[in-house]
């Protein structure tokens, strides 16, 4: 009899533990596929985050001057700042002077940005499973501007089909300005894939502060427009 009961209770403990561990599979599985993408709620929620104080230019080189590694950190982040002119600004400024995209083989395309961030009817055109790049020129004032990063995304028909985000870096501000190109990416391809995508661009800080917003329209097509 107690033999029995002790195989049962072996067996229950032997149930119970794989049922345990489908437990623990699954909610793995779900924390894999939530980590996969970043929704549109969480990068609201990145506004909630505190960063502490902002300091000036000045600020910053004073901060810390005892400790020699930050202190040559800094120097090189700002290199050839003037701080005597843009030191005692708090807000930085971020200014973004021209979109281009760029396809092996192709001309660039330029991007003209209107003042409200809404280009009318269709932005550019692309050519279905073409090889492409973005290359944005910006400027950054007044003082060093920190986490910039770019996010995109794109919907088809009312559905998101695309979403990006890459960190930029800190940048500090100087008179010449800033290039950066994006990774290469290729168009998709196919009947289903052709046709008119919308899309939102954004330039944000870690402060969640947004210096551009652009929403417009582009579409996939067989083959490139003439030029």
């Amino acid at each position: 009899m107690d033999n029995n009961n002790k195989n049962n209770e072996e067996n229950g403990n032997t149930s119970k533990t794989a049922s345990d561990d489908e437990g623990v599979g699954s909610v793995g599985r779900q924390m894999s596929e939530s980590s996969l993408c970043v929704t549109e709620e969480e990068e609201e929620d990145d506004s909630k985050l505190h960063l502490g104080p902002q300091y000036t230019i000045k600020e910053h080189l004073e901060k810390d001057k005892d400790d020699e590694s930050l202190r040559k950190w800094k120097e090189q982040l700002l290199g050839s700042v003037d701080v005597t002119n843009i030191g005692e600004t708090l807000d930085p400024e971020v200014r973004i002077i021209s979109l281009v995209i760029l396809s092996p083989g192709r001309p660039d395309i330029v991007l003209m940005v209107p003042e409200n961030g809404n280009p009318k009817g269709m932005w550019f055109t692309l050519k279905e499973g073409s090889r492409y790049c973005l290359k944005f020129t910006f400027q950054v004032n007044n003082n060093i501007v920190s986490g910039l990063r770019y996010t995109n995304t794109v919907w088809k028909t009312g559905v998101k089909v695309d979403r990006g985000k890459e960190m930029l870096g800190p940048f500090s501000p100087q008179l010449e300005p800033y290039n950066h190109v994006m990774p290469e990416e290729t168009t998709p391809s196919g009947m289903f894939a052709r046709g008119s995508y919308s899309a939102r661009t954004k330039f944000l800080d870690d402060d969640n502060k947004c210096y551009l917003e652009i929403n417009y329209s582009f579409d996939i097509r067989k083959e490139w427009p003439a030029v």
